[in-house]
């Protein structure tokens, strides 16, 4: 049966046998393996995960693909679980989880804020996502890419692009580029804030006003003397500050 893929969901179907090959060779599963896939779609990543693995959690939305899906593989070889990934507690799915999937791109971003919560389960991260948005996530401080995805995740992963994906390898093919990156949830944060909630504030409130100085941006918390304190230039940009310089800045607001 043949699906129309459907825009509110995002839909964009993996074709391409030699991308599928490399996404699956960077994941490398091993039998007996804990894998969740992310919107597994018409089942390109899907079964040759499922040969390797013996069994595999998928997380799906749509219903006609959930019904396929059901239709396709035995409940011992895949557990199908209906609903939105946003709202999918993946913690409770066991530790030492490795989860795998071509993201919808309208929630990349907040759903993978949301894998992030769960990174104390979480064994490793293979997604593909924009290529744009992966650029974002691995940028360096004081590139024009580097923002408030690149701080918080970095913050918790070491991350780094695998594989470019041209629009070519889905159906239909999508308006940009894509690419698959690894994130892999540090064992110990190399800095670790005392308040991971306030930091985030301060993160997104530093890159809410991304032409202003952090002295200006931050004013309501810090003023000239604190950032003189923190050995910090308070005439930089906000994407001139490390990871490590926002855990101090929280962590001096904390104090106080």
């Amino acid at each position: 049966m043949r699906h129309r893929p459907r825009r509110r969901f995002g839909q964009h179907f993996l074709v391409d046998q030699a991308v599928i090959s490399a996404i699956v060779e960077a994941v490398a599963p091993q039998a007996g393996d804990l894998v969740v896939e992310i919107g597994p779609g018409l089942g390109a990543l899907t079964r040759p995960l499922i040969e390797r693995l013996g069994h595999l959690h998928v997380i799906e939305i749509d219903r006609d693909i959930v019904a396929r899906l059901r239709a396709a593989f035995p409940p011992g070889r895949l557990t199908v679980h209906e609903g939105d990934a946003l709202a999918f507690d993946f913690a409770a799915l066991g530790s030492g989880l490795r989860v795998v999937g071509n993201l919808p791109y309208n929630i990349s971003t907040p759903l993978l804020f949301h894998l992030a919560e769960s990174a104390a389960a979480i064994r490793d991260i293979h997604v593909m996502l924009q290529k744009e948005v992966v650029e974002r996530m691995v940028a360096a401080p004081s590139s024009s890419d580097y923002g408030r995805l690149s701080v918080m995740l970095q913050y918790r992963f070491a991350m780094e692009p695998l594989v470019a994906v041209p629009p070519a390898a889905f159906r239909p093919p999508p308006k940009v580029e894509s690419a698959v990156v690894r994130m892999v949830p540090f064992a110990r944060l190399p800095c670790p804030a005392r308040d991971e909630a306030a930091l985030g504030k301060i993160v997104a409130a530093a890159f809410s006003r991304r032409r202003k100085t952090p002295r200006n941006a931050l004013k309501r918390y810090l003023n000239a003397q604190d950032f003189t304190r923190l050995g910090l230039d308070a005439g930089l940009r906000p994407q001139d500050l490390t990871v490590q310089d926002f855990v101090r800045i929280a962590d001096e607001i904390l104090n106080r």
